[in-house]
């Protein structure tokens, strides 16, 4: 990683690259894996006995430490990144999740959006990847943004507008809205100050003006701005909770994880938080999670929680592989 500045949570890791890409991985997962038992409870009713650390069965009747599509589809697009970047062979690994199996946390699929899966369907016909999702205002959950991550990865050192493209041409392999896409270039340029050492109260004040700016720079319909206001004009962290909503909608995502962050000191609080929210508590906590695991490094999320994960070996590997093929000379 050329740019910015050694996180002090990287300290004593002399790959901090390699590192970098570990703690994102590990920090989705843990997070989704929080959330798979609670999955679709409400809000009420978890805070009658609110998620405190990593359970089991629940909503899917599988065991502690099982992730979901969030996390199958983060890792194949970091699997297709280590060979360089092919939006079509994104989608090709995507196709392979949902038919064959690949990266799931026990040999079966047994969650996938709507809009993710019509996607996939199209792409096994053939489509195009970066034309795959739908881009009707209704196709706007979060199924590109919880699988967006690793994309950090690849474009960090990039010029701002080869990042918003090269972050349209994924998100668009599922969600090709531009609502999405503006989420997953806000979390993806969020995850970039973190990167760079920054704190994350600064990073928000800053986003407010960079992709505010970049976003009128690209003459986007200025309705799909407002849309962000919460996050780009006001100071989300001031809203109390009944105000955050988590729904699968991507920007109740987007702005949940940025809430759970910034009104927290640590991952286990973090994604504690994320969860107990309700609803799509998977995606809410892998979402926050990866922001939170770029935080405070692997070594901040706990360690009686990431050894009940599932394939934790084979995550651990891929990262380390995907850190290998993308980390600058």
């Amino acid at each position: 990683m050329n740019g910015g500045t050694l996180r002090p949570e990287y300290a004593g890791h002399g790959n901090d690259y390699a590192y970098s890409v570990k703690s994102a991985l590990f920090g989705v997962t843990v997070g989704d894996a929080l959330g798979v038992p609670v999955e679709f409870e409400s809000r009420d009713d978890i805070s009658h006995q609110p998620v405190a650390g990593m359970t089991g069965f629940g909503t899917y009747d599988l065991p502690p430490g099982t992730w979901s599509d969030d996390s199958s589809l983060t890792f194949c697009l970091a699997e297709a990144l280590t060979q360089g970047f092919d939006v079509n062979a994104i989608g090709r690994s995507f196709v392979r999740w949902y038919h064959e199996g690949l990266w799931t946390a026990h040999g079966e699929v047994f969650d996938v959006g709507n809009t993710t899966r019509t996607a996939i369907e199209r792409l096994a016909r053939g489509m195009q990847a970066d034309r795959a999702g739908s881009d009707d205002e209704a196709s706007n959950g979060n199924g590109s943004l919880m699988r967006i991550l690793p994309l950090l990865f690849y474009m960090y050192d990039r010029p701002v507008n080869e990042r918003f493209e090269l972050t349209r041409q994924v998100s668009s392999v599922t969600h090709g809205h531009i609502r999405s896409v503006i989420s997953c270039f806000y979390y993806l340029e969020f995850a970039r100050q973190i990167l760079e050492g920054r704190d994350k109260s600064e990073i928000y004040r800053d986003l407010q003006k960079v992709v505010s700016g970049h976003l009128s720079a690209l003459l986007i319909d200025p309705p799909e701005i407002v849309v962000f206001d919460r996050l780009l004009k006001h100071d989300i962290s001031r809203l109390p909770e009944e105000e955050i909503h988590s729904s699968g909608y991507v920007i109740h995502t987007l702005e949940a994880a940025v809430w759970c962050l910034l009104t927290t000191g640590s991952y286990r609080e973090a994604v504690l938080r994320a969860v107990n929210l309700g609803g799509d508590t998977d995606t809410t906590a892998a979402v926050t999670g990866g922001l939170a695991g770029l935080l405070y490094g692997y070594d901040g999320i706990p360690a009686e929680w990431i050894t009940q994960i599932a394939r934790k070996d084979d995550i651990a590997n891929l990262a380390g592989r995907l850190a290998l093929s993308l980390q600058p000379a």
